[in-house]
């Protein structure tokens, strides 16, 4: 008997449970750049590259382990652009009788897959992935009976489960969560030290020659390239993060300084999410640093719990509640994506760093995207479907599992409060204090009203004007609602007329 063994391009690991029980050398393993995966989306340039890339090289360690690959190359002609045309060739070419995958981590993949059986005749099966520290079903369990779902609740759970900084039952520290230290602004002279890079060798040369030449009218900048695309590079650049970033990630991970747009971020999350690092061995490398006393406890909790805290808590939010979490718009947004969000052409200096850097380099770090980008997402109203699309194309870590419920529920609120406990919002003020954008900008932050006024600060008392009926109830809105009913009409006005002059000039 033949088994076919699909590996998806963000299942690039020797652990993926596809492979478990693979006869080495005869199961054929197939791997393949299908059209479909690359254009449902216009994916940034640099993303595709990336992951292409990395997919061609992990084919080779499979080759180098003495493993028979498939592997489908894009402009292969006769490359029939799907994975169920692929599989069905490997099919026909190797006369398997069962095709093995791991579970897509996108819906949308895995309802397609889903139907393969029928279409091919021979049993599909489908595993789970056992990457992820807590499973789906896992998940639902925890979240069974429960009125509101928190991530800190969840994160506990976690840190007791896998003995993750722990003394018995305890916290070490004596606390759970150390995110209170965890917000300074930058201060002057900050050195921050350079990122990870990694050359361009052959095999990406010939990948970035390819996007060139097939996906010229995408998003962003194919050059420069320094992405790991290996395992061995990316556990390099996990340990480069551990020794030169994480001792200050803590203290600064919510700063924002214009022309450093890595700051003290990992920049690991391409590679978990691809499968290039696991995330169990990123979480115990920085616990050592603690332990070792290269990293204090704030710095490395806060790191600990991105990993097994949000990023597990996102990925059972999603699968919790997909398909329908997709059509979310509690707050009945409608205004399209402003054209600046592809072309950085605004005057508001913060939203044109962030998209100068999201061009560059397919990344921004978490503030910029939630408080930045995010932050005036919601508060011009802009439709979910296209701030989903766009958060999902343009960054080279996203995937529709962890994109999605952090866009809609995090970012935008449109599901009413079931992710987040409240808007994400924010006014010029806190732009101004976690950065040094508003200096180089063309508005006055300190200004409130007016064709200078930083447009967030009128924006930020429209939001909650406009959805008024909608959050008033909430009781950690408690504040602005407060706020806003002490201020007379002349006040009240002067907000809606400001915001309406600006999104009408937007449109």
């Amino acid at each position: 008997m033949t088994t076919v063994r699909l590996i998806l391009g963000d299942q690039l690991s020797e652990q993926i449970s596809s492979l478990d029980g693979c006869a080495i050398g005869h199961d054929p393993i197939l791997m393949c750049e299908v059209r479909s995966e690359a254009t449902y989306v216009k994916h940034h340039k640099k993303k595709i590259a990336f992951l292409f890339s990395a997919m061609r090289h992990f084919a080779q360690s499979l080759r180098d382990a003495g493993h028979n690959v498939r592997y489908i190359e894009y402009d292969d002609p006769e490359n029939t652009g799907s994975f169920l045309g692929e599989v069905a060739r490997a099919i026909t070419a190797h006369g398997a009788t069962r095709i093995v995958v791991t579970s897509p981590n996108e819906h949308r993949v895995l309802t397609d897959l889903q139907t393969w059986q029928d279409h091919l005749g021979i049993p599909v099966v489908i595993r789970d992935d056992t990457r992820f520290l807590c499973s789906t079903e896992e998940f639902n369990t925890w979240a069974a009976g429960r009125k509101q779902l928190r991530m800190e609740y969840f994160y506990r759970e976690m840190r007791r489960k896998y003995n993750i900084l722990m003394t018995g039952q305890d916290p070490v520290g004596g606390q759970w969560n150390y995110d209170a230290e965890n917000r300074k602004p930058p201060k002057n002279g900050l050195n921050v030290p350079p990122p990870f890079t990694q050359s361009i060798d052959p095999t990406t040369r010939d990948v970035m020659g390819l996007v060139d030449r097939h996906f010229g009218d995408h998003f962003g900048d194919l050059e420069p390239f320094h992405f790991a695309v290996t395992r061995a590079d990316a556990l390099r650049a996990l340990d480069h993060f551990i020794e030169h970033r994480l001792s200050q990630f803590g203290d600064y991970q919510d700063a924002m300084i214009q022309g450093e747009p890595w700051m003290f971020h990992s920049h690991i999350s391409f590679y978990l999410n691809c499968g290039l690092l696991l995330p169990l061995e990123c979480v115990r490398a920085a616990e050592r640093a603690f332990h070792a006393g290269d990293a204090p406890l704030n710095a490395v909790e806060g790191f600990i719990r991105q990993i097994i805290g949000w990023r597990e808590y996102v990925r059972g939010i999603y699968w919790l509640k997909m398909p329908e979490y997709a059509q979310e718009n509690f707050l009945d947004a409608v205004r399209p994506l402003p054209a600046f969000f592809w072309t950085a052409q605004t005057k508001m200096n913060c939203l044109r760093q962030c998209v100068l850097e999201t061009k560059q380099n397919a990344y921004a770090h978490h503030i910029q995207r939630l408080m930045v980008l995010g932050n005036f997402a919601l508060l011009a109203g802009l439709h979910p479907d296209e701030v989903n699309e766009w958060y999902l194309l343009v960054y080279a870590d996203a995937y529709e599992w962890v994109e999605l419920p952090n866009v809609s529920g995090m970012i935008l609120f449109a599901d009413g409060g079931y992710l987040a406990s409240k808007p994400y919002a924010a006014s010029g003020a806190y732009i101004n204090k976690m950065s040094n954008y508003c200096k180089s900008c063309s508005y006055s932050v300190s200004k409130k009203n007016g064709p200078d006024a930083c447009p967030f600060n009128y924006l930020y008392w429209n939001f909650y004007l406009d959805n008024q009926s909608k959050l008033k109830g909430n009781p950690r809105l408690n504040h602005p609602y407060a706020t806003l009913a002490k201020m007379d009409d002349m006040k009240r006005d002067a907000i809606r007329d400001d915001a309406r002059r600006f999104l009408e000039d937007l449109a």
